[in-house]
């Protein structure tokens, strides 16, 4: 059975259930959960989540809806055969309109796009330690 690390933020803008359904396709869009691979029980991922167990029921039938997850009753609820395309398609999607939204911002705050790529180099450097545009090796 697959191991979730879930964090559900109480304060974030997406409901609980979208964001188990994000975090799902995050990991099977990474390789972290591969098809055939079973998922906790309802009951169980809710407390370790902290959330209601409708919430995971939700996300799991929205999951099932995505092609992500293949429920088996009475046999539990799987990673769906061919679920990597379709929850990297998703995560795209996902961080696309996120990326839309940031540069949106940066660009009503007055950044230039010189402004906005060197902050985004920097963003990438300090998030991921990748070094900077025109940092050596």
């Amino acid at each position: 059975m697959a191991r979730l690390a879930i964090a559900i933020d109480p304060k974030a803008d997406q409901s609980p259930s979208e964001q188990l359904v994000q975090q799902v396709c995050f990991a099977v869009a990474g390789g972290v959960l591969a098809p055939g691979e079973r998922l906790p029980p309802v009951r169980v991922l809710a407390v370790e989540a902290s959330v209601n167990p409708n919430t995971v029921g939700k996300a799991w039938r929205d999951l099932e809806r995505m092609g992500v997850l293949d429920s088996k009753p009475g046999d539990g609820v799987f990673v769906a055969s061919g679920a990597a395309a379709r929850a990297r398609e998703a995560r795209d999607l996902w961080l696309s309109a996120a990326l839309a939204r940031w540069i949106d911002d940066a660009r009503s705050s007055g950044l230039t796009q010189a402004d906005l790529e060197r902050c985004f180099a920097q963003a990438l450097y300090v998030r991921r330690g990748w070094k900077q545009i025109g940092e050596s090796a």
